[in-house]
């Protein structure tokens, strides 16, 4: 049971890591920029998350409804103000710009918020659990997990029976074109990463709850996330989540055998798999 318990809660930790991933793989997956500073845009979602609840008294998971919106303005105007301008057949600029971008990130948080470890209080929700047999599940991660598959499914909906999804598609297809069909590239690109950045504060928000966090630690989520979306596939939503899944389980069933090898044992896994499928377990989803 101890390994079955390591498995289970290795899959519902994947969903966190799929909510890590997914504004990465959108981004990716509509304008093909690989975003260094995705892992404190984490982070500023788990701080905004963190100011609303102290000034207003709500709950972390109420404060969704403040933090989404707020973050996806961040990603419209930054996007429409910054990073269209670096996008063309050179990845270099789009990779400097956002390193630039992940380092102001860090001080502006360490200024405001200096360089203490915090922690939003969900209440009871932090140590509910449900019976399940012999196993006992978290409340939280259950929730997270909940949520993963929710905005990933939503996501994929969107992509597939929406204009706006459809508008998504034929941008990353061919800009020239459907700039020609009268698409506004420029105001695409800011949706998009209004979405991604919108979904990248569940993820803080989330991240916030289940555990304490400080301005440094948005590297370290940006290379789950990146594991995860490798892993699953590049642009492929249901991917990032089963890569997700993977890194989580490689992590818990790792920390099983050694504590000092969870961490290691996600890299590892994230290396078997680079090294045997280098595109990725699931192709990308074109129809």
């Amino acid at each position: 049971m101890d390994w079955i318990n390591a498995v289970v809660q290795g899959t519902l930790l994947g969903g966190l890591y799929a909510l890590f991933a997914a504004g990465l793989s959108l981004i990716f997956g509509v304008m093909r920029l690989v975003n260094i500073a995705h892992g404190d845009f984490i982070v500023l979602g788990a701080y905004l998350g963190l100011t609303v609840t102290t000034l207003l008294g709500l709950h972390p998971l109420a404060a969704l409804l403040l933090v989404v919106p707020t973050m996806a303005l961040i990603g419209y105007v930054l996007q429409r103000g910054i990073l269209n301008h670096t996008l063309g057949n050179d990845i270099l600029p789009p990779l400097l710009v956002t390193f630039g971008l992940s380092v102001i990130i860090q001080n502006g948080l360490l200024e405001i918020y200096s360089a203490d470890p915090q922690k939003m209080n969900a209440g009871a929700l932090e140590t509910a659990s449900i019976p399940v047999g012999d196993l006992s599940l978290g409340v939280l991660p259950v929730v997270t997990f909940a949520m993963a598959v929710a905005v990933i499914a939503s996501l994929q909906w969107m992509f597939y029976h929406t204009s706006l999804g459809r508008a998504f598609r034929a941008t990353s297809d061919n800009q020239e074109i459907a700039q020609l069909m009268g698409l506004n590239r420029r105001h695409i690109y800011g949706l998009a990463m209004a979405l991604a950045l919108g979904v990248t504060a569940i993820a803080g928000i989330m991240l916030g709850i289940r555990t304490s966090f400080d301005p440094s630690i948005g590297g370290g989520r940006l290379i789950f996330g990146f594991e995860a979306v490798i892993i699953g596939g590049l642009g492929n939503l249901w991917g990032t989540l089963i890569g997700g899944v993977i890194l989580g389980v490689a992590q818990t069933v790792g920390a099983k055998i050694d504590p000092g090898w969870q961490l290691l044992a996600g890299h590892i896994a994230f290396l078997v798999i680079l090294a045997i499928r280098p595109n990725g377990l699931f192709p990308r989803i074109n129809e």
